[in-house]
């Protein structure tokens, strides 16, 4: 098989060939079809996030090894599985869920996997999908996709579940009030059509660049947003008619952490997750004297992903932009995606 591996972290990305793996036990071999970009790939190719103050978290002291193959939203073709494999078919068509623990403790045997302290992520933990060839560890992780376009699929295992996962957690209020997004990348416009599908109020959205706030526009938003105007927070809150009831901060640096707390309305809630990095200082007493909350959402469940799909199927797939290109342009797409060049979503076709 081949694969394209971190082998250094911030070095491009190098083709190693070895011999496709046979799965033992619970485990299904799957060839890739389509294999997503995503925005924390760049984190974890760089070897680290961005704490704020000069702070650094450092991955591979944090579990992740070398060399590891990325790639957390994959599609792929059932060629063969494990003896203990149950109720797979050979041939079919399937979405991997990459976000597994343990799958023994308290919080695995709940529903949230990607909660577990001792985490198996595909592409982060294990090897991914940018590759012909993709092991997982058990069929539970897998959904059949039908005749579902599988480049289409494949962002819904991060970009997907993850924007869906931060809706839910805004919760009732967006219903009938406008939920305001910070970000029009990838997971920006997926939030966007997502919660347009979940039969949400709308979505106001903010971007510094001037053509995500474009396609922002153009895919339905209520407003679009200049998240670098002096003026922001007041615009969010004219927008909202007195301040966001929910804010989707999917940047999650330290200026639009700030400028989602700005903007809340009393009894609102800032949800931050994007990885950018930074840090903010808020007053202990707003918490109370004005009721917010603020919380981290980090990807989905394996049962958001059940979810997820099923409003696919009733629904359809979210139209964002998107663009398919080679397996073997993977350093060129993680360049393009560190230097803002992709509007949307880029997914890679090993075939």
């Amino acid at each position: 098989m081949k694969s394209f591996q971190v082998c250094e972290c911030g070095a491009p990305l190098k083709l190693v060939e070895a011999p496709t793996p046979e799965p033992v036990g619970t485990q299904v071999l799957l060839k890739v079809i389509a294999a997503g970009v995503c925005h924390s790939d760049l984190h974890i190719w760089d070897g680290f996030y961005e704490l704020g103050g000069g702070k650094r978290m450092q991955l591979l002291e944090r579990g992740i090894k070398l060399p590891l193959t990325m790639g957390h939203e994959n599609v792929g073709e059932i060629v063969s599985a494990g003896p203990q494999a149950k109720g797979v078919k050979i041939g079919a068509r399937v979405l991997a869920h990459p976000w597994m623990g343990c799958g023994e403790c308290t919080v695995c045997k709940r529903g949230d996997e990607q909660l577990c302290k001792t985490p198996r992520n595909l592409g982060v933990f294990s090897n991914g999908g940018y590759a012909d060839y993709l092991m997982v560890p058990h069929p539970r992780y897998l959904f059949e996709i039908g005749d579902l376009a599988p480049e289409k699929v494949a962002p819904l295992a991060c970009s997907g579940v993850t924007t869906y996962g931060a809706l839910k957690k805004a919760g009732a209020a967006i219903k009938d009030e406008p939920v305001v997004i910070i970000g029009a990348g990838g997971l920006g416009l997926m939030c966007l059509a997502l919660n347009k599908m979940m039969g949400n109020k709308g979505a106001i959205v903010v971007d510094i660049d001037p053509l995500k706030r474009d396609a922002a526009k153009k895919a339905g938003a209520l407003a679009v947003i200049d998240g670098n105007a002096p003026d922001a927070a007041q615009q969010i809150i004219a927008a909202t008619k007195g301040g966001a009831w929910a804010v989707i901060d999917l940047v999650g640096s330290s200026a639009t952490a700030q400028l989602g707390v700005d903007s809340l309305t009393k009894g609102g809630k800032l949800i931050i997750v994007g990885l950018f990095g930074g840090d903010i200082t808020v007053s202990t007493p707003f918490f109370p004297m004005r009721a917010m909350a603020i919380m981290g959402s980090y990807v989905g469940s394996l049962p958001e992903m059940k979810e997820l799909l099923d409003l696919v199927r009733a629904k359809g797939l979210p139209p964002i932009p998107l663009r398919t290109r080679p397996l073997s342009d993977v350093n060129a797409a993680l360049n393009d995606l560190r230097a803002g060049k992709i509007v949307g979503r880029v997914v890679l076709t090993p075939a």
